[in-house]
């Protein structure tokens, strides 16, 4: 069973009152472990049996690997046998240094953000002390990851600004633009999506309080608003509400929950089973040529219509018709496209 925080403080404390040659009673062992625990917690009340129980384990402690060589003098006092014992310099064992360097391996992955310095830095410091310990070892997982995606260094600023609901000035680039445009921006949430950044919120000069949805990769820069500017807050968007029925991150105010139905080969039912379109997905039947048929209630989007594309002759449309249409449009032309070619 894992060690719970309130057990290492304790331990810690015993540890720090036998050090050195230091001796100490029960009681004392029990007070100090209380008011360690009241600075940490805001409350501490450790038992008698509590203390003496945390003094057999760290005697006898194989998952720890302490063995502390705890004795009691004079009927009384606690100490440790050896003068220079401390849990602190106990070694780490060869499983505490392969599970230490999985775990750096996996927070070096996830802490690839820029903007993220103080863990960046503690992953650094932590990844070079334990290659000084030993070997480097081969990572046993790996995170997708996408070394040249652009923007990670806006997270910082817009994580603050959303946290201490400031107005911003933001320079974006879109597709659909000429050129780049300088506007106020409150945002309210941070999203990613298959590797990729995104920040929703308001354009102060929007003729219509539509939510913009910015990709962090399109940002160019990232400034305090001016003075005058306020922040826009929106009690009416709710993020969990306003995500559950879409896959990915665009919609449109108006758009409505669809109810589709789909038909999936056999091939292709173990991926679509295992990894669902949407939370949403229930499966109706199964055929006679071992397809089955799902459903999944959502709004009709980009990202909808890119994974049913991308299982190619997999997936068929049932219903509603205006989405078998559109996926029958987009491979007509996928069909052009390779006649011309």
């Amino acid at each position: 069973m894992p060690i719970n925080r309130n057990t290492l403080v304790r331990y810690k404390t015993i540890d720090r009152m036998l050090r050195k040659g230091r001796r100490a009673t029960l009681q004392e062992l029990i007070d100090a472990c209380s008011d360690a625990l009241y600075e940490a917690n805001g409350y501490g009340d450790v038992s008698r049996r509590t203390i003496q129980h945390d003094i057999q384990e760290m005697r006898n402690s194989s998952e720890l690997g302490y063995y502390a060589p705890i004795t009691v003098v004079d009927r009384k006092y606690y100490r440790y046998d050896d003068y220079n014992y401390s849990i602190t310099d106990v070694p780490l064992s060869e499983t505490d240094m392969r599970q230490l360097t999985e775990a750096v391996g996996l927070l070096k992955q996830m802490s690839s953000f820029r903007g993220f310095d103080d863990v960046e830095d503690v992953v650094n410091r932590l990844e070079d002390h334990l290659s000084s310990m030993r070997y480097k070892v081969e990572p046993v997982i790996l995170l997708e990851g996408n070394e040249r995606l652009r923007g990670l260094e806006h997270i910082t600023p817009l994580h603050d600004a959303i946290v201490d609901k400031n107005p911003l000035s933001i320079t974006y680039q879109s597709f659909h633009w000429p050129e780049p445009q300088t506007f106020c921006f409150s945002p309210y949430i941070l999203k990613e999506f298959r590797n990729r950044w995104f920040v929703f919120g308001r354009r102060h000069d929007s003729p219509e309080p539509i939510l913009l949805n910015l990709a962090l990769d399109r940002i160019e820069t990232v400034s305090p608003a001016p003075k005058k500017e306020r922040y826009v807050k929106d009690k009416t968007f709710h993020p969990q509400q306003y995500f559950n029925d879409i896959i990915g991150v665009s919609r449109w105010p108006d758009d409505k929950v669809e109810h589709v139905v789909f038909r999936v080969d056999a091939s292709q039912v173990p991926y679509v089973t295992t990894k669902p379109l949407h939370h949403s997905q229930q499966e109706i039947s199964r055929e006679d040529d071992s397809s089955v048929l799902f459903s999944i209630d959502v709004i009709h989007n980009y990202e909808l219509e890119r994974d049913i594309l991308g299982f190619g002759e997999g997936i068929t449309v049932i219903s509603p018709e205006s989405l078998a249409s559109k996926i029958q449009e987009r491979l007509q032309k996928m069909q052009d496209n390779y006649e011309r070619r």
